[in-house]
Parts: C-alpha cells; sequence; structure tokens
C-alpha cells in the first residue's frame, strides 16, 4: 500500500510505522490525541467568519516571517501557513482509501495507515513488547523505569499514564460513563462491564485445565485451580485454620467476631452466612426445605 507523500512543507511526526489489527483502537486513540493537542494549541475561536482568504491571512513581520491573524503563530513561509489555517478552516483534505476518514495533514493519513497495514517496528529492550510509534514505547519504558509523572489531585496517587489518571478521577467522582444495556447498571471502567455482561450473555470463557469447568472471569478460575493444587495461602490468625480463597476465611472470621450480617426481613433474626439466612426464609414463605 502506498502512503501519500507529504508536503514538502508539511508538519513532519516522529515515524511513520504501521500496526497490528489487534491494536486498532489504542491506536485511533493516540491520533486523536494527537491532532487535538495539535488542535488546541493553536486553537482560537473564529468570531463571525464564514470564509478565509489567504490574502487577508497573511501579515509579514519580516522577509522570512509569515504570521496566522487567527492566533498570532508564525510561520517560516506561506505554504506552512496556509497548512496552519486548517486548524481555524476545519479543513481535512487527506481521506483514507480504506474507511473515509478525513484528516488535515498529509502526515496525520499516513500515520492513521499504520491501523490498516500492522507492523510494529519499534521494540521495548526490556521485555520485547513491539510498538509502533516511538511515544508509545516512551510511555510504555515508564513501567520499567518506575516513574510515574502523572498525580491525582485529590489523594496523591501516582500514575505512569495520563489516562490512568482520568481513569482513577472516578473514584472520587462517582461517574460511572458505562452503563449495560440489559439491566442498566453502570460501571467506572469499560472493562468492568465487559466482565458483568457475561452474566447475561453466559459466556464463561476461562476453562480449568484440570478438570474443564469454566468461569466468567479468570480471577474465579485463579481461586478454582488452588483446589488442583493443594495451595491454602489464607490462614485465620485466631485458630490458624486455612483457606483457599480470602472470601472464604472472611466467611470463617464471623465465628470468631460474631458477625451477623443478613437479617430476615420477616423476623429480623440474623444469620452469618446467606445460605443460613435463605434457609431460614422457607418458614415464612412456606416453600419446602
Amino acid at each position: 500500500m502506498a502512503f501519500i507523500k507529504e508536503e514538502s512543507e508539511d508538519v513532519k511526526i516522529e515515524e511513520t510505522f504501521t500496526v497490528k489489527q489487534e491494536d486498532l483502537q489504542e491506536q485511533t486513540d493516540l491520533i486523536k490525541d494527537y491532532e487535538e493537542s495539535k488542535e488546541e494549541e493553536h486553537h482560537v475561536k473564529i468570531e463571525d467568519k464564514t470564509h478565509l482568504e489567504t490574502d487577508g491571512i497573511v501579515k509579514v513581520r519580516d522577509k522570512s516571517c509569515f504570521t496566522c491573524t487567527q492566533c498570532g503563530k508564525s510561520l517560516a513561509n506561506k505554504s506552512k501557513l496556509k497548512t496552519h489555517m486548517r486548524i481555524h478552516t476545519g479543513e481535512k483534505p487527506f481521506s483514507c482509501t480504506q474507511c473515509g476518514k478525513s484528516f488535515s495533514h498529509s502526515s496525520y493519513l499516513n500515520l492513521h495507515m499504520m491501523i490498516h497495514t500492522g507492523e510494529k517496528p519499534l521494540t521495548c529492550p526490556q521485555c520485547g513488547k513491539s510498538f509502533s510509534k516511538s511515544s508509545s514505547l516512551y510511555r510504555h519504558m515508564r513501567i520499567h523505569t518506575g516513574e510515574k509523572p502523572f498525580t491525582c489531585t485529590k489523594c496523591g496517587k501516582s500514575f505512569c499514564d495520563s489516562s490512568y489518571v482520568k481513569k482513577h478521577l472516578r473514584i472520587h467522582t462517582g461517574e460511572k460513563p458505562f452503563t449495560c444495556t440489559q439491566c442498566g447498571k453502570s460501571f467506572s471502567h469499560s472493562s468492568s462491564l465487559n466482565l458483568h455482561m457475561r452474566i447475561h450473555t453466559e459466556e464463561k470463557p476461562c476453562t480449568c485445565n484440570q478438570c474443564g469447568k469454566s468461569f466468567s472471569q479468570s480471577s474465579s478460575l485463579k481461586n478454582h485451580m488452588k483446589i488442583h493444587t493443594g495451595v491454602r495461602e489464607h490462614m485465620c490468625l485466631e485458630c490458624e485454620k486455612t483457606f483457599i480463597t480470602a472470601v472464604e476465611l472472611k466467611r470463617h472470621q464471623r465465628i470468631h467476631t460474631g458477625e451477623k450480617p443478613y437479617k430476615c426481613s420477616h423476623c429480623s433474626k440474623r444469620f452469618t452466612h446467606s445460605g443460613s439466612l435463605k434457609r431460614h426464609q422457607r418458614i415464612h414463605t412456606g416453600d419446602k426445605l
């Protein structure tokens, strides 16, 4: 596939690579972020203007400087000024022949074409993971260096990527933008919604290779595997009895604490376990034991 040749005076991006199909969404977001950052950098509201003439835009400060009258940015020549003006006019003359998406710069189109081709020439020297852009590799390297330059203003927790801060802030704001179309339950992260949807679809993609039992979540499979391995890593500090999962330990500890969190709505009697409450309620409902 031939990429469109960049304009001689066009703005260049760091590299032109290709990416694998499974990272399509990630790369689309990177392109959007890159383009929006450029627009934010130069954007100035155009008041009551419906058409811009290049001759009216150009303001020559000296022989080698062309200035945009909309935002005051200085460009080296008239060609660069013309390209810059697309930020204000919204013109996107470069279209992808694969999906029809349009871009203001040929360099943005070249970057977008990586989505359709799939190569990842940049490799992390620490773990071997590959990337299409140097900026993606740079962000990834923070995992190995431990650098966390982005800090939550609410609690001070630090993160290696700005997107993680945005997701983390939902804990403080209570925002849950992802809603289940089946039952209306909302979630703060799309991954949580995806896991929840398996309740409705009854999908259980995680299968035990020892007994064939399937689970909807990998964490459930991980706990199940302890049955086969015999690992009982959760110990009660009161009696030193051990359990496979933290949930089982918590349930057991109610024997020592006397906690009875399950209350009968008919007679106010309380129980240590939900199963005990269900059996008790049959007395009121008349269901057979």
